[in-house]
């Protein structure tokens, strides 16, 4: 199973301004020595020791996540935010391309459907398009937002083959089958758990974790218990979510306290709140990082959710 990840921002995108990218340059040369470029070798040496906030971005596209199941051609789809355009082009570039899309939609808010319109396979005839979701109307959701005057280009003209599948069950596919679980979201919010036999990955975005979450009953330890891998909501700071209750979205260390009460091995920080450049959030897997070890939390990997970001299960 390999999780890539093409979209991680929530709400809105949030390119780098040229601000942004001039304090980078800037604080780049601070750190620059005359050592540092005598040869090919020091200069590599010196950009391999820059922080990642520095070197690099977190990106600036809204929610999409693919996994590829092994031995299966599909591409399992996570939202349609922005990022999956960025997946579009990538994949246009693979040979052969990739015929088969199954997307899952945790819900239809505009930073989780916006960039279905700029999916280049959508209009290829020889793609089929399968799209999930646990709620109704989905077609007439997906349609809405390509309709005059929100957007020039019906859905109709994408030549993909399309269908839609309203999911009140596991969805069972080559090489593994995929359930979910309503989360705590205004309009509601779906998580998405992938089983393959050998991994369980679960797609938690949009959820404003309660003490409902943690307990240990038969659904929430079925779905949540001892997964490999959660890509989860942690939009807010533990002060942040205070003031935003009720918004729909979590703090990273209640994120880490849910990990941590259903002994999931690997948590990565998702749906990043788009006024937080990238010295914050990589702040913030620090300070996640630390209160693992304060809180005496042990055995969870923490990572941050980048584009371009890709993890084997």
């Amino acid at each position: 199973m390999l999780v890539r990840f093409w979209g991680v921002r929530g709400s809105l995108p949030a390119p780098q301004l040229s601000s942004q990218v001039r304090s980078k340059i800037s604080a780049i040369l601070e750190r620059l020595t005359p050592e540092d470029i005598e040869s090919p070798e020091t200069r590599e040496r010196f950009l391999a020791g820059l922080p990642p906030w520095l070197f690099g971005t977190v990106g600036g596209n809204t929610p999409c996540v693919t996994i590829n199941l092994d031995d299966s051609p599909e591409v399992l789809v996570f939202d349609a935010g922005s990022g999956i355009r960025e997946l579009g082009n990538a994949v246009s570039r693979e040979k052969p391309n990739p015929s088969q899309y199954r997307l899952f939609f945790s819900h239809f808010h505009w930073d989780h459907i916006q960039g279905l319109p700029f999916f280049g396979p959508s209009y290829d005839p020889a793609v089929t398009m399968d799209f999930y979701t646990p709620h109704r109307d989905i077609e007439s959701f997906l349609r809405g937002q390509m309709v005059h005057p929100y957007f020039p280009v019906h859905m109709d003209s994408m030549a993909s083959k399309k269908n839609f599948h309203l999911m009140n069950d596991v969805v069972t596919l080559k090489g593994g089958a995929i359930s979910y679980k309503k989360m705590n979201h205004p309009g509601d919010s779906y998580s998405f758990m992938v089983n393959d036999g050998k991994h369980r990955f679960i797609y938690a975005t949009d959820t404003e974790l309660s003490a409902a979450d943690f307990l240990k009953n038969d659904e929430n330890t079925r779905f949540f218990k001892d997964a490999d891998l959660i890509v989860i909501d942690c939009q807010y700071t533990l002060g942040e979510a205070i003031e935003k209750y009720n918004w729909g979205h979590s703090a990273f260390s209640l994120a880490v306290d849910f990990a941590a009460n259903w002994r999931i091995k690997h948590m990565v920080l998702f749906h990043h709140d788009p006024t937080y450049n990238d010295r914050k959030l990589y702040n913030i897997l620090q300070s996640a990082r630390w209160y693992t070890e304060r809180m005496n939390l042990r055995g969870i990997e923490l990572t941050l959710a980048t584009e371009g970001l890709e993890i084997k299960l």
